[in-house]
């Protein structure tokens, strides 16, 4: 049997949305619906820019883009109410190898954060529904901080809360404002491979998988285990 070595990162730093729960085609449903009350479509590519950043970083750029005068609160508190409307109506399911990653974490005593760009409501519905409330602490959404991701605030508080040291933190995301923030942040990034996220660039990632079980295999256990 080979020597255990220390693995690099001491705390893992979750996405939500395209990486515990394939939501992602289901928000896009939704802002097209939310977007074709005021008159606005977009395609595909303009509207996969969105992902990863929050509602409130979403709304502002419509707003001006479009020049809605109706105001940034009511945009936002009539979106979300279709969110929570829709994913009430839907059946969610955490993506496949989500609860082994997070086991083996946990048998490896590394602590899960979360740091998501939707609002607390939304996380938490989302969570309960996936079965993975209670899973992660700290938990950090995106109606908690100032700057959305691509800006590293996110992250860097998550980790302060960890009070693990921003470049000893490990962070799944699966889409380009994500993979940004995480490494402005100065952390570690695994950039998830989700096909229904949108077209999405994750060259900045240092590392890439496509699905959770790759990141089981090729990143804790091979990385773990001197050969």
């Amino acid at each position: 049997m080979g020597q255990m070595m220390k693995l690099s990162f001491d705390a893992v730093i979750f996405d939500m949305d395209g990486v515990l729960v394939d939501s992602e085609p289901l928000y896009m449903a939704v802002e097209r619906q939310s977007f074709a009350r005021y008159g606005i479509t977009l395609d595909e590519r303009e509207q996969s820019r969105f992902v990863g950043t929050s509602q409130q970083q979403m709304w502002r750029e419509i707003k001006v883009m479009y020049g809605l005068e109706i105001a940034i609160a009511d945009l936002i508190a009539e979106h979300q109410r279709q969110v929570l409307r829709v994913l009430g109506q839907s059946s969610l399911e955490a993506m496949p190898g989500v609860s082994k990653l997070i086991d083996e974490l946990k048998t490896l005593g590394i602590p899960c954060a979360l740091a998501s760009s939707s609002p607390r409501p939304l996380v938490e519905c989302v969570l309960a529904r996936i079965g993975l409330t209670g899973c992660f602490t700290p938990m950090i959404c995106g109606d908690e901080v100032r700057l959305s991701k691509p800006e590293p605030e996110i992250f860097l508080l998550a980790a302060a809360r960890l009070g693990v040291p921003p470049h000893r933190c490990l962070v799944i995301e699966d889409s380009r404002h994500g993979v940004a923030a995480a490494k402005a942040a100065g952390m570690q990034c695994i950039g998830l491979l989700n096909p229904n996220s949108g077209e999405q660039s994750l060259e900045g990632a240092d590392w890439r998988y496509h699905n959770h079980q790759q990141i089981v295999q090729h990143h804790l256990r091979e990385h773990h285990v001197q050969g």
